[in-house]
């Protein structure tokens, strides 16, 4: 009772619109993402299920992020619950969101190992904050080790990676959704 949608979050639908509203052929984004044009048909048909890895490798093809699209698979909800056993996106890690939707604010929380290797940057800000074990992220140039109960604050456009250093690791990630003309409004307001 009060839950948001019992079923799994179908984000094939969302692919597709992102796609044809970029004016994309199915075959540049197999291009861009690496991935071949029927899988891609499969999944905006919603007959395949992407990994983490292999949405967001459309996601980057799309020019947006896995979060985006997740959240424009799934209508927002003035309030929602989400609970502990949501839908996982990956063998590798356990992810989940703690936000559905397409709202303001994104928020979702990583279990075990994380891609060290895949370069991030989000067009707004965020907030990482280690809910267990620990984690190393490079930011800026610099390493940053953080532990259970330690936050990172990233400025938007910061460029960044980050990596469990403990098996087990879980991770929250807070960030304003890329749809938010967030970066305009801190101009606006003389940086703060």
């Amino acid at each position: 009772m009060g839950d948001h949608k019992e079923q799994p979050l179908r984000v094939g639908a969302a692919v597709r619109r992102r796609r044809r509203a970029l004016e994309l052929t199915l075959a540049v984004v197999a291009e861009r993402s690496g991935l071949s044009v029927p899988f891609l048909s499969q999944v905006e048909n919603e007959r395949a299920r992407p990994s983490r890895r292999s949405l967001e490798r459309v996601a980057d093809a799309l020019d947006t992020t896995a979060g985006e699209l997740l959240a424009a698979a799934d209508p927002a909800c003035s309030v929602d619950v989400v609970r502990a056993d949501a839908a996982e996106f990956t063998s590798e890690a356990r992810v989940r969101p703690l936000v559905r939707g397409h709202h303001q604010l994104h928020a979702t929380e990583f279990t075990g190992d994380h891609d060290a290797g895949r370069e991030l940057q989000h067009r707004n800000d965020q907030l990482m904050y280690v809910a267990d074990g620990a984690v190393e992220v490079e930011a800026e140039g610099r390493a940053h080790r953080l532990g259970r109960g330690d936050t990172l604050y990233l400025t938007g456009g910061v460029r960044h990676r980050w990596r469990a250093t403990v098996p087990d690791t879980r991770v929250v990630v807070v960030a304003v959704a890329d749809h938010i003309d967030a970066v305009e409004d801190r101009h606006a307001f003389g940086g703060r």
